[in-house]
C-alpha cells in the first residue's frame, strides 16, 4: 500500500497522549504536538499530561493550546501519566509520543495499519536520535537506548518485540484498561538520573518492559510489532553525549533489568538482553578489527557497568529476603 493511500482514513481510531513535566521543553513539546496535528492521518484527541508538580507548564498550556486537551498526572510519574491520558482517551487504540519527540507525517497512519491483525497488542516504531550536538566518535549506535531510541541489536524476530520502546508506541485501549495500566513505581525505587529536570526513577526505566509482560501473560497469543515506517526523531541534549550520562544510564539499567528480572522472571525479563548481548558481541570485535577502539571500548564499559549493577542489585535483593526471612523466624520463635 502506498504512503499515499494510507492517510486516507477517518479520525476515529486514534487517540495520541503526549507526557510533559517541565517547562524548560516547552518548545520541545509544542514542536511534539505540531507534528501529531499534522498527521496525514488524523488523531481523534491530542491530550497532554502534565505533572501535577509542573503548574506553571499546566497553565501556560491550558491557555496557550488550543484545541488540545490538557489534563493533570493524577498519579506519580511517566507511568502514571501514560495511565492517565490512556484512561480518558475514547478511541480504541491509545498512541504515546515523548514530549521532546517529532513524529514524521505518515506516523500514526503506519501504525494504525499493524492493528489490521487481531492478535497484535500494540506496536512501536521506529526512534531516531535528533543530536542537538552531533554524538562522540566513541558513541556506538549499539547504545542509542541510552537516549531512547532505536539501537543496533534492537532484538526482533519476525517483526515480533518482547517489548515497546515508550517514545513512540500505540496500544490497544482494552489491553490497557484490563491490564491495569503502567505500574508507577513497580519496582520500588527512587534513585533518579539526570538531575531534578532531567531526573528518571530506576524503576521507570524498564517500565514499559513490565507492562508488556504483563500483558503478554494476560493475553495468550497476543503480540507486540515493531514497525519501522512509522518513525519519529527523539532529541537528544548535549549533556546525554558524556561519558558521565553513559556510565551513570548503563548502571541504572543493570539496576531497573535485576528489579524487573525478580518481578516477571529471568525468562521473560532478561530473554531479549541475552540475544542483544551475543549482537553487540559481535560488534565489539568488528570495532576492534576495523580499528574503532572508542566504540570497542565504550561496549566493554557499558556492557561491564550493566552487568555489576545487575549481580549488585540481585545480590542485595537475596540479602535483603534472607535477613527477612530469618527476622521472621525470630518472631515465630
Amino acid at each position: 500500500m502506498e504512503r499515499s493511500e494510507i492517510g486516507d482514513r477517518k479520525p476515529s481510531d486514534v487517540s495520541v497522549v503526549i507526557c510533559a513535566y517541565t517547562l524548560h521543553r516547552w518548545s520541545e513539546l509544542n514542536a511534539a504536538v505540531a507534528s501529531v496535528r499534522e498527521q496525514t492521518y488524523p488523531a481523534r484527541e491530542i491530550f497532554v499530561v502534565i505533572d501535577q508538580e509542573s503548574e506553571a507548564l499546566l497553565e501556560r498550556a491550558r491557555r496557550e493550546m488550543e484545541g488540545i486537551e490538557v489534563v493533570v498526572n493524577k498519579a506519580a510519574r511517566l507511568s502514571g501519566a501514560r495511565t492517565s491520558g490512556a484512561e480518558l482517551a475514547t478511541a480504541p487504540i491509545v498512541v504515546f509520543l515523548d514530549d521532546d519527540a517529532i513524529a514524521d507525517r505518515n506516523w500514526l497512519a503506519h501504525l494504525v495499519e499493524t492493528f489490521q491483525d487481531p492478535r497484535v497488542l500494540g506496536a512501536g516504531g521506529h526512534i531516531d536520535p535528533l543530536w542537538l550536538r552531533p554524538p562522540p566518535g566513541w558513541f556506538p549506535a549499539e547504545f542509542n537506548w541510552i537516549v531512547g531510541c532505536t539501537y543496533t541489536g534492537m532484538p526482533v524476530h519476525n517483526g515480533q518485540v518482547r517489548n515497546l520502546l515508550g517514545a513512540n508506541m500505540a496500544v490497544r485501549a482494552d489491553v490497557i484498561r484490563r491490564t491495569g495500566g503502567f505500574t508507577a513505581g513497580w519496582g520500588g525505587g527512587s534513585t533518579r538520573l539526570g538531575g531534578p529536570r532531567g531526573g528518571k526513577a530506576v524503576s521507570e526505566a524498564c517500565d514499559e518492559t513490565e507492562f508488556c509482560i504483563r500483558a503478554s501473560r494476560q493475553f495468550p497469543g497476543g503480540i507486540w510489532l515493531y514497525c519501522p515506517q512509522a518513525r519519529i526523531q527523539h532529541v537528544v541534549p548535549a549533556q546525554r553525549t558524556t561519558w558521565r550520562y553513559f556510565v551513570r544510564r548503563c548502571r541504572m539499567e543493570g539496576t531497573a533489568k535485576s528489579v524487573l528480572t525478580g518481578v516477571t522472571g529471568s525468562r521473560d525479563g532478561l530473554g531479549s538482553e541475552r540475544r542483544y548481548v551475543l549482537t553487540i558481541a559481535q560488534s565489539f570485535f568488528r570495532y576492534l578489527i576495523t580499528g574503532n577502539f572508542g566504540r570497542a571500548f565504550a561496549i566493554f564499559v557499558g556492557l561491564a557497568v550493566t552487568a555489576i549493577a545487575y549481580g549488585q542489585t540481585r545480590l542485595l535483593q537475596a540479602l535483603a529476603k534472607t535477613w527477612s526471612g530469618e527476622r521472621l523466624n525470630c518472631r515465630i520463635r
